[in-house]
């Protein structure tokens, strides 16, 4: 049995983290039962500074990266063409605003508590990108909770303390440290960096090659 770690840095606000992930899960159904793999997520940041409201997001890529709004549109309809070849729900991906999601993270550490960390990360995405939903939002956090059958009770007390903001906070220091400047980002074995949303064969192949030099 190949046994592999994956530690995924990501953030909920970032499209090809959500479909990054589904190219790894075909990848990983590919390599099928001659391999073990235990996933961990990491939280990362994409605008920490967002605060309030938030500003739509063709607008505010395009202030970003210095293109126009229909550049950035362009470049939404083909993430939403790719994410819905992978059976992603990428309906209102431009509809959406910017919003912090840093108690978004902490939930996805106390989701990992109950072995329910990769579906609750699952459940944002499809909040944020399927449903244009403001995942800084307390209500929409305990409605991705309730929807996976989570205790929404224990997850309010969660978000109304401190809990897991060293964790989250941890996480970004560690990744920074590391020199993970954009997410996904694939930590393999604790060792090989994959960077970037790759494909499934692209992974197939990187994976078997990590298995075999471990060997």
């Amino acid at each position: 049995m190949n046994k592999i770690q994956i530690d995924i840095v990501s953030d909920i606000a970032c499209p090809w983290c959500a479909i990054g992930y589904a190219r790894l899960e075909q990848a990983m159904e590919q390599l099928g039962p001659e391999y073990e793999f235990t996933v961990q997520w990491h939280a990362f940041e994409l605008d920490p500074g967002q605060s309030g409201e938030g500003d739509p997001i063709l607008q505010a890529l395009a202030k970003k990266y210095g293109g126009s709004e229909e550049d950035m549109r362009a470049n939404q309809r083909h993430m939403m063409t790719v994410a819905k070849d992978l059976g992603l729900n990428f309906d209102k991906l431009q509809e959406r605003l910017t919003c912090n999601t840093f108690d978004a993270h902490r939930l996805v550490k106390w989701a990992g508590e109950q072995d329910q960390q990769t579906v609750m990360k699952q459940a944002l995405f499809e909040a944020y990108f399927g449903k244009a939903m403001n995942v800084s939002d307390q209500n929409v956090l305990l409605g991705c909770v309730e929807g996976l059958g989570l205790d929404p009770a224990k997850a309010k007390h969660v978000l109304e303390s401190d809990q897991y903001t060293a964790a989250v906070r941890e996480d970004e220091a560690t990744y920074q440290k590391a020199g993970v400047t954009s997410v996904p980002a694939y930590i393999i074995n604790s060792k090989y960096l994959i960077s970037g949303a790759q494909e499934p064969a692209t992974l197939v192949q990187a994976l078997q090659e990590i298995s075999a030099e471990v060997a």
